[in-house]
């Protein structure tokens, strides 16, 4: 059922294509979004999981995969240089990151145990991050599964993620194809993911297009443009 149009959304307003985008992830079990930076993709599909009092997964790229596993440190300290997004949309929900966020280091207190339980059967929203390269094997049941930055994962990666879930799920794949930091845009699996799901009658692809940073973040989004313009072409 989607939000009436006079629900607040933790307190910010919402564009049409910021609120047909929430529906969407209400309405579907799988929705796609390929926007610019600073439209708000990972804040409202977290307060999405919030409203739907869903286990959250935000699943990332560290793009050096075959490197991780050799970093020193904990799961936990190895994926924390990549949850910057999800802390960000947590606290512009009005959440306090270290009070939702798992922590693999706490897990061995009974008392925190019981937090996370108490946290759970409350429908408060609880998240924990992972590393598409610690999906393998898992099973994801009766969750919402944020896939961020997906344009930097390939098409085997994202597919390890994907199919970890049940229908019960909500799945978002979240992407700005322009910001690819694979050392090949053709191996980003998000734009052949982003088509598959347009022929699905359970998934959406939307698009946002306002960027909320203003002018500096929207106009440095458009470099390459610049850089293939006649304009730059004769300062060289």
């Amino acid at each position: 059922m989607p939000l009436p149009d006079d629900h607040i959304f933790f307190g910010l307003t919402m564009t049409d294509e910021q609120r047909e985008y929430v529906n969407s992830i209400i309405d579907n079990k799988v929705t796609v979004v390929d926007s610019v930076a600073g439209t708000g993709k990972t804040t409202l599909a977290v307060g999405t999981a919030a409203i739907l009092k869903m286990k959250l997964y935000y699943v990332f790229s560290p793009v050096e995969e075959n490197v991780m596993g050799y970093r020193p440190g904990t799961q936990e300290e190895k994926e924390d240089a990549y949850t910057g997004p999800l802390k960000c949309a947590l606290m512009a929900l009005n959440y306090v990151p270290e009070q939702c966020i798992y922590s693999e280091s706490r897990a061995s207190d009974p008392r925190y145990c019981k937090q996370i339980s108490e946290r759970e059967k409350s429908g408060d929203i609880w998240v924990y991050p992972m590393s598409h390269v610690f999906a393998r094997g898992i099973n994801i049941e009766n969750a919402f599964v944020l896939i961020d930055e997906s344009q930097n994962m390939t098409v085997d990666e994202l597919q390890k993620v994907i199919t970890r879930c049940h229908d019960d799920c909500k799945v978002v794949l979240a992407g700005h194809t322009g910001q690819c930091d694979l050392p090949n845009k053709l191996m980003s699996g998000f734009p052949p993911y982003r088509e598959f799901y347009r022929t699905k009658k359970y998934a959406k692809v939307c698009k946002l297009t306002k960027n909320f940073r203003g002018e500096i973040s929207r106009d440095a989004d458009t470099i390459k443009q610049f850089m293939n313009s006649p304009e730059y072409q004769n300062m060289k």
